[in-house]
């Protein structure tokens, strides 16, 4: 049973005491209101290439691809510059990132941008777990990864939320309207779990 306590920070953080299912970690609530933050700003799905500045560069908060709700809530929550960091660890092992693109060098304005890349970044540091064989094994803040229609890589932020139908924990990402929090979890086949600086 939920604490009066966590009710109040979920009921502060605009969720629903009934459909949540927060587990009471700071971190995590923290990644999660950052993203939820995004929503209703970030409005369309844009994934042409720019020039960024670096570090702590970004596209117009405007729009974006799924990775950028990701980029923004690590930065909004912590000050952790996914940007800075997938850049430093591809310039010391740039043999393990995948070479689809046909880049011969690291590249600060994409690679943090593309989702194979952050899920290396993420196995690199440790944070890849199983895929779950039960909803109730997934983790409000941990990411997932998955494949659109078995080809396009894909990635958000679990939410601390479930669907009052489904039962299915809520994501928080950006797949093709702008940052939403939905029931989506199942849509897609899952390639990737991970929890990182918020357990």
């Amino acid at each position: 049973m939920l604490s009066r306590r966590d009710m109040l920070a979920m009921v502060a953080l605009g969720a629903t005491p009934g459909l949540a299912w927060a587990q009471s970690r700071p971190a995590a609530s923290q990644l999660i209101a950052a993203a939820r933050r995004q929503i209703g700003v970030t409005q369309s799905y844009d994934p042409a290439y720019s020039r960024l500045a670096f570090p702590g560069g970004d596209v117009p908060r405007g729009k974006g691809v799924c990775t950028d709700v990701v980029i923004r809530a690590y930065r909004d929550a912590f000050g952790i510059d996914l940007q800075a960091l997938v850049n430093a660890d591809m310039r010391r092992a740039f043999a393990a990132y995948p070479k689809r693109w046909g880049l011969r060098r690291p590249d600060s304005n994409i690679d943090h941008r593309r989702v194979p890349n952050l899920e290396t970044f993420l196995a690199r540091q440790n944070a890849r777990l199983p895929l779950p064989a039960r909803l109730a094994d997934w983790r409000s803040g941990d990411l997932f990864t998955c494949l659109v229609g078995g080809t396009l890589p894909h990635i958000g932020i679990l939410s601390d939320r479930r669907d009052r139908a489904s039962g299915r924990p809520l994501v928080i990402h950006n797949i093709g309207g702008g940052a939403r929090e939905e029931d989506v979890l199942a849509d897609h086949r899952l390639t990737g779990r991970f929890r990182w600086r918020v357990a």
